[in-house]
Protein backbone atom coordinates (compact mmCIF):
# COMPACT_ATOMS: atom_id res chain seq x y z
CA UNK A 1 0.00 0.00 0.00
CA UNK A 2 1.00 3.23 -0.94
CA UNK A 3 2.48 5.26 2.25
CA UNK A 4 3.32 8.40 1.44
CA UNK A 5 -0.23 9.81 0.77
CA UNK A 6 -2.71 10.87 3.38
CA UNK A 7 -4.76 7.52 4.14
CA UNK A 8 -8.41 8.02 4.33
CA UNK A 9 -8.01 4.27 5.87
CA UNK A 10 -5.64 3.79 8.90
CA UNK A 11 -3.01 1.26 8.53
CA UNK A 12 -4.59 -0.80 11.45
CA UNK A 13 -7.54 -1.53 9.69
CA UNK A 14 -6.36 -2.33 6.08
CA UNK A 15 -3.69 -4.49 8.08
CA UNK A 16 -6.45 -7.08 9.79
CA UNK A 17 -8.13 -6.82 6.38
CA UNK A 18 -5.28 -8.37 4.59
CA UNK A 19 -4.62 -10.90 7.20
CA UNK A 20 -8.50 -11.74 7.49
CA UNK A 21 -8.02 -12.51 3.44
CA UNK A 22 -5.27 -14.85 4.15
CA UNK A 23 -5.95 -16.81 7.34
CA UNK A 24 -9.94 -16.69 7.20
CA UNK A 25 -10.48 -16.12 3.38
CA UNK A 26 -7.47 -19.01 2.50
CA UNK A 27 -6.30 -16.33 -0.21
CA UNK A 28 -2.73 -16.60 -1.62
CA UNK A 29 -0.45 -13.81 -0.75
CA UNK A 30 -0.16 -12.75 -4.15
CA UNK A 31 -3.80 -12.19 -4.34
CA UNK A 32 -4.14 -10.23 -0.94
CA UNK A 33 -1.09 -7.98 -2.12
CA UNK A 34 -2.90 -7.83 -5.45
CA UNK A 35 -6.39 -6.65 -3.22
CA UNK A 36 -4.46 -4.54 -1.34
CA UNK A 37 -2.73 -2.58 -4.58
CA UNK A 38 -6.50 -2.51 -5.86
CA UNK A 39 -7.66 -0.63 -2.53
CA UNK A 40 -4.64 1.78 -3.40
CA UNK A 41 -5.70 2.34 -6.79
CA UNK A 42 -8.92 3.18 -5.40
CA UNK A 43 -7.56 5.82 -2.90
CA UNK A 44 -5.49 7.47 -6.01
CA UNK A 45 -9.48 7.90 -7.41
CA UNK A 46 -10.92 9.47 -4.18
CA UNK A 47 -8.12 12.00 -3.49
CA UNK A 48 -8.15 12.96 -7.45
CA UNK A 49 -12.26 13.29 -7.21
CA UNK A 50 -12.36 15.01 -3.43
CA UNK A 51 -9.04 16.14 -2.40
CA UNK A 52 -6.66 15.24 0.84
CA UNK A 53 -10.19 15.01 2.59
CA UNK A 54 -11.43 11.95 0.93
CA UNK A 55 -12.66 9.27 2.90
CA UNK A 56 -13.42 5.42 2.23
CA UNK A 57 -16.00 5.67 5.37
CA UNK A 58 -18.33 7.96 3.99
CA UNK A 59 -18.30 6.50 0.28
CA UNK A 60 -21.27 6.40 -1.60
CA UNK A 61 -22.72 3.75 -4.17
CA UNK A 62 -22.71 6.42 -6.90
CA UNK A 63 -18.65 7.17 -6.30
CA UNK A 64 -18.75 3.63 -6.79
CA UNK A 65 -20.30 3.67 -10.21
CA UNK A 66 -17.66 6.84 -11.45
CA UNK A 67 -15.12 4.81 -9.94
CA UNK A 68 -15.63 1.94 -12.93
CA UNK A 69 -16.63 5.11 -15.25
CA UNK A 70 -12.99 5.90 -14.16
CA UNK A 71 -11.96 2.71 -15.14
CA UNK A 72 -13.33 2.10 -18.23
CA UNK A 73 -11.79 5.57 -19.75
CA UNK A 74 -8.32 4.30 -18.42
CA UNK A 75 -9.23 1.33 -20.63
CA UNK A 76 -8.61 -0.80 -18.38
CA UNK A 77 -9.44 -4.89 -19.16
CA UNK A 78 -12.93 -5.83 -17.73
CA UNK A 79 -10.80 -8.62 -15.80
CA UNK A 80 -8.89 -5.72 -13.95
CA UNK A 81 -12.10 -3.89 -13.16
CA UNK A 82 -13.92 -6.88 -12.30
CA UNK A 83 -10.85 -7.67 -9.80
CA UNK A 84 -10.96 -4.31 -8.11
CA UNK A 85 -14.12 -4.56 -7.76
CA UNK A 86 -14.10 -7.52 -6.15
CA UNK A 87 -11.74 -6.35 -3.69
CA UNK A 88 -13.71 -3.15 -2.72
CA UNK A 89 -16.73 -5.43 -1.83
CA UNK A 90 -14.58 -7.60 0.14
CA UNK A 91 -12.77 -4.69 2.18
CA UNK A 92 -16.46 -3.01 2.76
CA UNK A 93 -17.57 -6.28 3.85
CA UNK A 94 -15.56 -6.76 6.48
CA UNK A 95 -16.07 -2.64 7.59
CA UNK A 96 -19.51 -3.83 7.95
CA UNK A 97 -18.61 -6.83 9.53
CA UNK A 98 -16.64 -4.80 12.24
CA UNK A 99 -19.37 -2.64 12.54
CA UNK A 100 -17.20 0.26 11.31
CA UNK A 101 -20.20 1.16 8.84
CA UNK A 102 -23.70 0.77 8.61
CA UNK A 103 -24.15 0.08 4.60
CA UNK A 104 -21.62 -1.27 1.92
CA UNK A 105 -21.52 1.02 -0.79
CA UNK A 106 -20.96 -1.94 -3.53
CA UNK A 107 -23.39 -4.35 -2.19
CA UNK A 108 -25.49 -3.84 -4.90
CA UNK A 109 -22.99 -3.88 -7.83
CA UNK A 110 -22.61 -6.27 -10.57
CA UNK A 111 -19.56 -7.24 -11.59
CA UNK A 112 -18.41 -6.26 -15.16
CA UNK A 113 -18.81 -9.38 -17.65
CA UNK A 114 -15.23 -10.81 -18.32
CA UNK A 115 -15.51 -11.95 -21.81
CA UNK A 116 -15.26 -15.51 -23.11
CA UNK A 117 -12.48 -16.51 -25.14
CA UNK A 118 -10.30 -19.45 -25.28
CA UNK A 119 -7.08 -20.08 -23.83
CA UNK A 120 -4.22 -20.68 -26.03
CA UNK A 121 -2.83 -23.98 -26.58
CA UNK A 122 -0.16 -24.89 -28.21
CA UNK A 123 -0.42 -28.33 -30.24
CA UNK A 124 1.39 -31.84 -29.57
CA UNK A 125 4.04 -31.24 -32.05
CA UNK A 126 4.77 -27.61 -30.50
CA UNK A 127 5.38 -28.77 -27.32
CA UNK A 128 7.83 -31.66 -28.37
CA UNK A 129 9.55 -28.77 -30.59
CA UNK A 130 10.13 -27.00 -26.93
CA UNK A 131 10.63 -29.86 -24.30
CA UNK A 132 13.27 -31.14 -26.95
CA UNK A 133 14.86 -27.52 -27.14
CA UNK A 134 17.09 -27.62 -23.63
CA UNK A 135 20.54 -29.33 -23.69
CA UNK A 136 20.21 -32.38 -21.38
CA UNK A 137 24.51 -32.15 -20.95
CA UNK A 138 23.88 -29.00 -18.68
CA UNK A 139 23.04 -28.52 -15.32
CA UNK A 140 21.05 -25.71 -16.39
CA UNK A 141 19.69 -27.47 -19.41
CA UNK A 142 18.16 -31.03 -17.63
CA UNK A 143 16.83 -28.56 -15.07
CA UNK A 144 15.09 -26.86 -17.55
CA UNK A 145 13.77 -29.89 -19.36
CA UNK A 146 12.61 -30.91 -16.17
CA UNK A 147 10.82 -27.59 -15.14
CA UNK A 148 9.47 -27.55 -19.01
CA UNK A 149 8.63 -31.20 -18.93
CA UNK A 150 6.48 -31.53 -15.01
CA UNK A 151 4.67 -27.93 -16.64
CA UNK A 152 2.92 -30.18 -19.29
CA UNK A 153 2.84 -33.31 -17.35
CA UNK A 154 0.97 -31.78 -14.12
CA UNK A 155 -0.82 -28.35 -15.34
CA UNK A 156 0.75 -26.58 -12.30
CA UNK A 157 0.86 -23.17 -12.54
CA UNK A 158 4.31 -21.15 -12.24
CA UNK A 159 3.50 -20.50 -8.77
CA UNK A 160 3.19 -23.99 -7.77
CA UNK A 161 6.50 -25.05 -9.59
CA UNK A 162 8.64 -22.65 -7.88
CA UNK A 163 6.81 -23.71 -4.91
CA UNK A 164 7.71 -27.03 -4.79
CA UNK A 165 9.77 -28.74 -2.25
CA UNK A 166 11.16 -31.87 -1.91
CA UNK A 167 9.05 -33.17 0.40
CA UNK A 168 6.82 -32.83 -1.93
CA UNK A 169 7.59 -35.25 -4.12
CA UNK A 170 7.12 -39.11 -4.26
CA UNK A 171 9.57 -39.24 -7.43
CA UNK A 172 9.18 -43.43 -6.87
CA UNK A 173 5.52 -43.75 -7.21
CA UNK A 174 5.69 -40.72 -9.58
CA UNK A 175 3.40 -38.47 -7.47
CA UNK A 176 3.36 -34.77 -6.33
CA UNK A 177 1.71 -32.97 -3.76
CA UNK A 178 0.75 -29.10 -5.05
CA UNK A 179 0.05 -26.02 -3.14
CA UNK A 180 -2.37 -23.94 -5.19
CA UNK A 181 -5.34 -21.12 -4.65
CA UNK A 182 -5.91 -20.96 -1.16
CA UNK A 183 -3.31 -23.27 0.01
CA UNK A 184 -5.41 -26.15 -1.03
CA UNK A 185 -3.60 -29.63 -0.97
CA UNK A 186 -4.13 -31.66 -4.42
CA UNK A 187 -1.97 -34.68 -5.60
CA UNK A 188 -0.66 -35.22 -9.23
CA UNK A 189 0.61 -38.29 -10.87
CA UNK A 190 3.48 -37.90 -12.92
CA UNK A 191 3.82 -40.23 -16.17
CA UNK A 192 6.72 -42.60 -15.87
CA UNK A 193 9.18 -40.49 -18.72
CA UNK A 194 8.54 -37.63 -15.59
CA UNK A 195 9.61 -39.68 -12.61
CA UNK A 196 12.58 -41.00 -14.66
CA UNK A 197 13.96 -37.43 -15.62
CA UNK A 198 13.36 -36.28 -12.19
CA UNK A 199 15.01 -38.95 -9.90
CA UNK A 200 17.92 -38.20 -12.64
CA UNK A 201 17.60 -34.89 -11.93
CA UNK A 202 17.22 -34.57 -7.97
CA UNK A 203 20.36 -37.33 -8.10
CA UNK A 204 22.90 -36.31 -10.55
CA UNK A 205 21.99 -32.71 -11.08
CA UNK A 206 20.40 -30.96 -8.52
CA UNK A 207 23.79 -31.56 -6.26
CA UNK A 208 25.71 -29.21 -8.84
CA UNK A 209 23.49 -26.12 -7.86
CA UNK A 210 25.13 -26.40 -4.13
CA UNK A 211 21.61 -26.46 -2.51
CA UNK A 212 20.85 -23.58 -0.10
CA UNK A 213 17.24 -24.35 0.16
CA UNK A 214 15.19 -27.52 -0.07
CA UNK A 215 13.16 -26.42 -3.39
CA UNK A 216 13.38 -28.65 -6.19
CA UNK A 217 14.20 -26.51 -8.75
CA UNK A 218 17.34 -24.39 -8.04
CA UNK A 219 19.28 -21.18 -9.45
CA UNK A 220 23.03 -21.01 -9.59
CA UNK A 221 23.02 -19.54 -6.13
CA UNK A 222 21.39 -22.39 -4.74
CA UNK A 223 18.30 -21.13 -4.09
CA UNK A 224 14.59 -21.69 -5.91
CA UNK A 225 13.82 -20.42 -8.81
CA UNK A 226 11.41 -17.22 -8.96
CA UNK A 227 8.02 -17.64 -10.94
CA UNK A 228 10.26 -14.69 -13.62
CA UNK A 229 12.69 -17.38 -14.35
CA UNK A 230 10.22 -19.89 -15.22
CA UNK A 231 8.67 -17.03 -17.84
CA UNK A 232 12.12 -16.22 -18.93
CA UNK A 233 12.65 -19.87 -19.65
CA UNK A 234 9.48 -20.67 -21.47
CA UNK A 235 10.08 -17.94 -23.33
CA UNK A 236 13.52 -18.80 -24.45
CA UNK A 237 13.00 -22.49 -25.39
CA UNK A 238 9.45 -21.52 -27.11
CA UNK A 239 12.09 -19.17 -29.57
CA UNK A 240 14.79 -21.92 -29.74
CA UNK A 241 11.92 -24.03 -31.25
CA UNK A 242 10.82 -21.26 -33.64
CA UNK A 243 7.17 -20.92 -31.66
CA UNK A 244 5.83 -17.46 -33.12
CA UNK A 245 3.26 -17.36 -30.63
CA UNK A 246 3.36 -16.18 -26.89
CA UNK A 247 3.89 -19.13 -24.70
CA UNK A 248 3.21 -18.38 -20.81
CA UNK A 249 3.46 -21.12 -18.31
CA UNK A 250 -0.27 -20.89 -18.06
CA UNK A 251 -0.23 -22.07 -22.15
CA UNK A 252 1.45 -24.95 -21.12
CA UNK A 253 -1.23 -25.77 -17.79
CA UNK A 254 -4.46 -25.26 -20.47
CA UNK A 255 -2.42 -27.34 -23.31
CA UNK A 256 -1.77 -30.18 -20.89
CA UNK A 257 -6.11 -29.80 -19.96
CA UNK A 258 -7.02 -29.72 -23.54
CA UNK A 259 -4.79 -32.63 -24.61
CA UNK A 260 -5.83 -34.50 -21.81
CA UNK A 261 -9.64 -34.02 -22.48
CA UNK A 262 -8.62 -34.61 -26.46
CA UNK A 263 -7.33 -37.74 -25.37
CA UNK A 264 -10.58 -39.15 -23.48
CA UNK A 265 -10.20 -37.76 -19.93
CA UNK A 266 -13.21 -35.85 -18.46
CA UNK A 267 -13.79 -32.26 -16.90
CA UNK A 268 -14.15 -33.49 -13.56
CA UNK A 269 -11.08 -35.83 -14.05
CA UNK A 270 -9.60 -31.93 -15.53
CA UNK A 271 -10.77 -30.06 -12.43
CA UNK A 272 -9.02 -32.41 -10.22
CA UNK A 273 -6.13 -32.42 -11.73
CA UNK A 274 -5.64 -28.37 -12.17
CA UNK A 275 -7.10 -27.94 -8.74
CA UNK A 276 -9.97 -26.19 -10.15
CA UNK A 277 -12.04 -25.23 -6.81
CA UNK A 278 -15.10 -25.29 -8.83
CA UNK A 279 -16.03 -27.29 -12.19
CA UNK A 280 -17.15 -23.75 -13.42
CA UNK A 281 -13.28 -22.50 -13.96
CA UNK A 282 -13.05 -26.01 -16.47
CA UNK A 283 -15.94 -25.41 -18.34
CA UNK A 284 -13.80 -23.18 -20.74
CA UNK A 285 -12.39 -26.67 -22.20
CA UNK A 286 -16.15 -27.75 -22.95
CA UNK A 287 -15.16 -26.64 -26.51
CA UNK A 288 -12.74 -29.55 -26.57
CA UNK A 289 -15.45 -31.91 -25.08
CA UNK A 290 -18.20 -31.09 -27.54
CA UNK A 291 -15.91 -31.67 -30.57
CA UNK A 292 -14.95 -35.12 -29.32
CA UNK A 293 -18.47 -35.95 -28.99
CA UNK A 294 -19.52 -34.94 -32.29
CA UNK A 295 -16.85 -37.19 -33.27
CA UNK A 296 -17.68 -40.07 -31.26
CA UNK A 297 -21.56 -39.46 -32.57
CA UNK A 298 -20.39 -39.31 -36.10
CA UNK A 299 -18.29 -42.50 -35.95
CA UNK A 300 -20.88 -44.35 -34.23
CA UNK A 301 -24.66 -43.87 -34.77
CA UNK A 302 -25.85 -46.36 -36.73
CA UNK A 303 -27.67 -44.07 -38.80
CA UNK A 304 -24.85 -41.41 -39.37
CA UNK A 305 -24.02 -42.09 -43.30
CA UNK A 306 -21.25 -38.97 -43.21
CA UNK A 307 -18.30 -41.63 -41.79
Amino acid sequence: MTQSRANPVPASLIRPWLDFLLAQKGLSANTAEAYGQDLDNFLIFLIELDGEEASFIEVKPETILLYMAWQRAKDNAATTIKRRLSALKSFYGYLLDEELISQSPVALLDSPKKPFCLPDVLSREEIVKILDSPRLDKRGGFRDRCVLELLYACGLRASELTGLRLPNLDAQRGVISVWGKGAKERFVPMHSLMRDLLLEYLEKWRPLFHPAEDYVFLNPSGKGLTRQAIWKTIRKYALTAGIAKTVSPHTFRHSFATHLLEGGADLRVAQLLLGHASIAATQIYTHVEASRLIAIHKKFHPRNYDK
